[in-house]
Order: structure tokens, then sequence, then C-alpha cells
């Protein structure tokens, strides 16, 4: 039986820890702007500084994300992505790169394709495990019991309107670190992170041993310096895709900027002592 590679996630967030920065965890759709060309951009992203990357599975109806990633699923669904193109893309960019790859998706694609299916595919890919944004910790028994089974890290998303007795049930229930919403409401970078990130990072450690790791409206080096001061690791996401819209179809253009978007954020989660 293939294994998927929870460790190589854990000792990845725990390097970042003990180099005494942030990890820097990019996301990037599959199938956008085309399959190789997502790709290629999560390679690009990993060589300007990125420690972990997720893979979006593109959905038609993503609650969680914002304008600009919706924008890449509908180019990606138009292009006809599949699950199969999802794990291709996690294989081929783990296999170049021997870094930690998840795979973040709604959970309606996997209901349908089968949690025993999807489980034993991702972790034969290589993938590091899933972020499952919208499944309720009450009704994730079955698929934990796979993930654990292939090597997988559950990821559980908390938000600030999470109860501190439902963080530790959230908490309790995932592996391999937790992602924590910064604020209420859909992805997409913002002027300012806030307050309330750093609170739910202390009420969330104050429940697990787990790295929490914090995303929704960091775009920038500053941010990303703002965050690593509290956090073990930033997220980014819609600023890489906007870079790669931004780019118009110039794939080299696109590769460039996520490159360079990854350096400047790979600086700012080096905590200035």
């Amino acid at each position: 039986m293939t294994t998927g590679n929870i460790q190589l996630l854990s000792d990845t967030l725990a390097k970042a820890r003990a180099e005494n920065r942030a990890a820097l965890i990019a996301y990037l759709p599959a199938g956008f702007p085309t399959v190789d060309g997502g790709i290629a951009a999560i390679k690009a992203v990993f060589d300007g500084g990125a420690d972990v990357v997720e893979v979006g599975l593109p959905h038609s109806d993503p609650v969680l994300d914002g304008p600009v990633i919706q924008t890449a699923d509908d180019i990606a669904l138009r292009g006809g992505v599949k699950i199969a193109d999802v794990m291709r893309t996690v294989r081929e960019a783990h296999e170049a790169t021997g870094k930690p790859v998840l795979v973040m998706t709604y959970w309606n694609p996997i209901d349908r394709y089968g949690i025993e299916r999807f489980t034993e595919e991702l972790a034969a890919a290589g993938g590091a495990g899933c972020i499952l944004p919208d499944l309720p910790v009450q009704e994730s028994a079955v698929w934990r019991e796979h993930a654990d089974k292939h090597g997988l890290a559950t990821v559980f998303v908390v938000a600030p309107s999470s109860k501190d007795e439902r963080l530790a049930t959230i908490t309790a229930a995932g592996s391999g670190f937790v992602y924590a919403a910064s604020l209420m409401g859909v992805t997409g970078t913002r002027e300012s992170v806030g307050e309330s990130a750093a609170d739910l990072v202390r009420r969330t450690r104050a429940t697990s041993e787990l790295p929490v790791c914090v995303g929704l409206g960091v775009s920038n080096s500053t941010q990303a310096r703002e965050v690593a001061a509290f956090a073990d690791g930033v997220i980014v996401g819609s600023a890489f895709v906007k870079r790669i819209l931004d780019a118009d179809g110039d794939e080299a253009a696109g590769l460039t900027a996520v490159r360079e978007l990854a350096a400047e954020l790979a600086e700012g989660v080096r905590r200035v002592s």
C-alpha cells in the first residue's frame, strides 16, 4: 500500500520553526491556466521559496473563494480539468521538488469520486494530505480513517467565530496543521490581516500542538512578516493567482511573476529577531 507524505509535511513545518521563521504555504489551482501551465507555476513558486504548496481542486461553487480564485477555477473547469489532472499536478510538482504538496478541495468532488479511491490515488501521487474547508468534523470519521491508513494529513479550517470548545474538537480531529482563516468571509487580498488572526492563533494553540497556519488576505511581504510574528505558517493564494491572471496569457511572464512573489514572501516570513 502506498503511503502519503504527512511526515514530510510535519518535518517541513518543524524545520521552519527550527529556523525561527514561519513556513510559506502557497495555493494554486490545478489546471490553471492549463494543466501543464499549473504544474510549471507550482514549480516556480517552490523555486522562489515556498515550503509547501496547496493544489486547489477547481469547483463550480467555491463558497470560500473570492473572485480571483473563482476566475481561475472557471478557466480550469472550462479547460476540462479532471481529478486525474489534479493527481498528476501533485505527482509532478512533488517529484520535481521533493516538497510537500497538499490538495485543497470541497467535499462534494471527493464524495462523488469515492473516499478510498481518492486517498489511495493521492498517496500514490506523493501527496501530503488534504485541506477540507467544508467537511464538518463530526462527519469526517470515514475520511480520516482512510487518510490515516494512507499517510495523509487532514487539515481542517478554523475561523474567528469558532468558540474555544469547537476549536478543541476540530484540532483533536485534524493532523498536519490547522488552517486558521484570519477573517470572516471569502479569500482575497486584504489591506490588513488584523488582530482577529493573532487572537485565533493564540486560542487554537491553547487546544493543540499542531502548527497553526494563517490564510485569507496575505498578499505582500509586509503582511507576511506581520502574520509570521504570531503564526507557524503564512498561506497565500489569491496574490499568486492574480499574478498569473495579470500576465494575460504570457506564460513566461506569469512564471516569473509568481517566482518573484514567492521570493518576496519568503523574505517576509523570516522574522526579524
